[in-house]
């Protein structure tokens, strides 16, 4: 082979491995854009503090936002995956942090999601918690009564 040929052949392998390089280098992820958001809607901030004036500190603990990752554990098959990105509205604690019961507000947001909550509902239960649900916050008296019952 000329001189020529082989150069052209150099060349060529060299663009080939760079090529391949490329191509194996995994991609970069694009960093996204972090906001503020809030807590909790109008209708949640209602139901919070409807749920504070009922059941006063120190002998209650009303938590608002908290992760299923914090309220279950995968066992048996069950994946984290099933429930790690879930939220319950608020958990009702006792002063020793035992869960009393955990109370969803069902507000306009969940129209057409009733198959989620039942499933949300039956994860929790399935755990041993008691789930509350209300479409809209509840008079002192209708809280209390519930919590009474057994």
């Amino acid at each position: 082979m000329n001189t020529y040929v082989l150069g052209v052949l150099a060349v060529a392998a060299i663009a080939a491995g760079v090529v391949l390089a490329k191509l194996k280098q995994p991609e970069k992820t694009k960093k996204g854009t972090f906001a503020k958001r809030q807590i909790a809607t109008a209708n949640e901030q209602g139901m919070f503090w409807r749920l504070a004036e009922c059941f006063k500190q120190p002998e209650f603990v009303v938590l608002a936002q908290v992760s299923f990752g914090a309220l279950l554990s995968a066992k048996g098959g069950a994946s984290r995956g099933s429930f790690s990105q879930k939220m319950a509205d608020f958990v009702l604690l006792d002063k020793s942090f035992k869960v009393l019961a955990v109370i969803e507000l069902d507000d306009s947001s969940h129209k057409g999601r009733e198959k989620e909550d039942a499933n949300r509902d039956a994860m929790l239960t399935e755990a041993g918690y008691r789930v509350l649900r209300y479409a809209k916050t509840p008079d002192r008296a209708k809280l209390l009564s519930d919590m009474a019952a057994p």
